[in-house]
């Protein structure tokens, strides 16, 4: 809205104006899915900082120029309010680069932003530079600078995730599982270890069952004997007993 306003104030601009007004009208679609999709806390922060930057901050300068300034100096204080506003674009990323370095993901920095976004710098310092426009020239120089450091963090970094699984990967197995188990909710863990009770009830179930078949199949004479050692336990008990 500001590189509009610059255009119309500086006047024979209109490539700034055609791109500018494509890009008011993709950044309100992307508002638009925001406010759609956020929350309820979200939602009205953005509406706010909508409505303080969009409106009334825009509304401001827009005024405080065209009352204040005429001819080149209006162009001159609205082209450096532009500077700094692209400045803001273009450094906005650089939470990103702080992200990407604490994390050692580039999982929220695709590396065809950051592409794009130098090729967009290269070309806008181009244009600044042949019709001699530094209001366009300057934040650009920055533009590029910026996207190239991005390309760099996202080089350095696209590689740590693959390490990591790989790293995951040499990990015996019960090591993984006793991760897996650490991360895991505590109901999800309680089911496990009722499962595993169960198993092992039922394992010990069979055994039980297995050791009187074959306690069955050894046959009479293993009976025979076991009850010949009961009756000599009996008489040894009986004699005793009268003998006291």
């Amino acid at each position: 809205m500001l590189l509009i306003y610059y255009a119309l104030v500086k006047t024979n601009a209109i490539l700034l104006i055609t791109i500018n007004s494509f890009g008011c009208f993709i950044e309100t679609a992307y508002i638009t899915i925001y406010l759609i999709y956020a929350t309820k806390k979200a939602r009205v922060f953005c509406i706010q900082i909508f409505v303080l930057l969009n409106v009334v901050a825009f509304a401001a300068i827009v005024l405080l120029t065209r009352l204040a300034f005429t001819g080149p100096d209006r162009v001159t204080v609205v082209g450096w309010i532009c500077v700094g506003f692209s400045l803001c674009v273009f450094a906005a990323p650089l939470s990103i680069i702080r992200l990407v370095i604490r994390t050692k993901s580039v999982e929220f920095m695709p590396f065809y932003l950051s592409f794009f976004l130098t090729l967009n710098a290269i070309a806008w310092f181009g244009y600044g530079f042949f019709t001699k426009d530094l209001y366009v020239e300057l934040p650009n120089v920055l533009g590029f600078v910026f996207g190239v450091a991005q390309m760099v963090v996202y080089i350095l970094y696209k590689n740590k995730k693959k390490r990591k699984d790989a790293a995951v990967a040499a990990v015996p197995e019960h090591r993984v599982k006793i991760a897996e188990l650490s991360s895991a909710p505590a109901s999800e863990l309680q089911v496990s270890l009722e499962e595993k009770d169960q198993n092992k009830r039922s394992t010990e179930a069979s055994q039980d069952t297995d050791k009187n078949e074959a306690a069955d199949e050894e046959g009479p004479d293993i009976s025979a004997v076991r009850g010949i050692g009961d009756l000599m336990d009996h008489l040894v008990y009986t004699s005793s007993t009268s003998y006291d």
